[in-house]
């Protein structure tokens, strides 16, 4: 008899069956064990069709070819810049990857991207031996000036953002604020008010802890209102 046992974004825990029968697909965090699908991981539920998968409440990002992240410089060596990206992994930004000009070797890197610096940048390669390499050329990828930093689980990021980035839309619009959420869990946050970069801390903080409970986009709309904000839109 096929049969799904658990309700979409259920939390489940690892060992647990989560659905019976060979038409269900087994996606991130899930294994068949003959008809039955498993949970291998600690997270919330995500049914997508035919598709069954898990989010993962915690844990260190893992990286993917075509992410947008937002990484830390960390060391500069003679063939470019060593990056932070909140994994597990090594990155590398390499002298070609990390700008449009020729940079000759030997040249004083530093001109370019200076270790603490943070940087927009993408993943366009992750090697077999998992490490990560980065590119600047691209729309939208650039190195950070002001703002301030905040991490949240890797996870979330998804809630943070919303469908079709709807909900950071409505926070930026709400709070003033310019807001880059990188898939790697780092969020940059700019305003022109500090009162307004703490707003928005305090609502990406908000989202993360409750992402799981229905109703969130309602309920961050509320809470934006109850600071005075006027809310436009989603």
């Amino acid at each position: 008899m096929e049969k799904v046992n658990v309700k979409d974004k259920e939390i489940v825990v690892p060992g647990e069956v989560v659905a019976v029968g060979m038409s269900y697909l087994p996606g991130q965090g899930i294994y068949r064990k003959g008809d039955s699908l498993i949970a291998s991981l600690l997270g919330l539920v995500r049914i997508e069709g035919k598709v069954i998968k898990i989010l993962p409440v915690s844990g260190k990002y893992l990286p993917k070819r075509g992410d947008v992240i937002i990484g830390k410089v960390k060391d500069i060596n003679f063939s470019g810049w060593s990056v932070q990206t909140n994994s597990a992994y090594p990155a590398m930004l390499s002298m070609k990857d990390g700008s449009s000009d020729f940079i000759r070797r030997g040249a004083d890197l530093t001109r370019y991207f200076n270790i603490g610096d943070y940087l927009v940048t993408k993943i366009y390669n992750v090697t077999s031996q998992n490490l990560i390499d980065l590119t600047m050329k691209g729309p939208g990828l650039r190195k950070l000036e002001g703002g301030r930093i905040l991490h949240v689980s890797p996870s979330k990021v998804p809630r943070i953002i919303g469908k079709q980035g709807s909900m950071v839309s409505m926070i930026k619009k709400a709070a003033n604020c310019n807001v880059i959420v990188g898939q790697n869990g780092v969020v940059w946050i700019k305003g022109a008010d500090p009162k307004d970069e703490i707003l928005t801390v305090e609502t990406i903080l908000k989202i993360e802890k409750e992402s799981h409970i229905s109703g969130l986009t309602d309920r961050i709309k509320g809470f934006l209102e109850s600071k005075g904000k006027k809310v436009t839109g989603e």
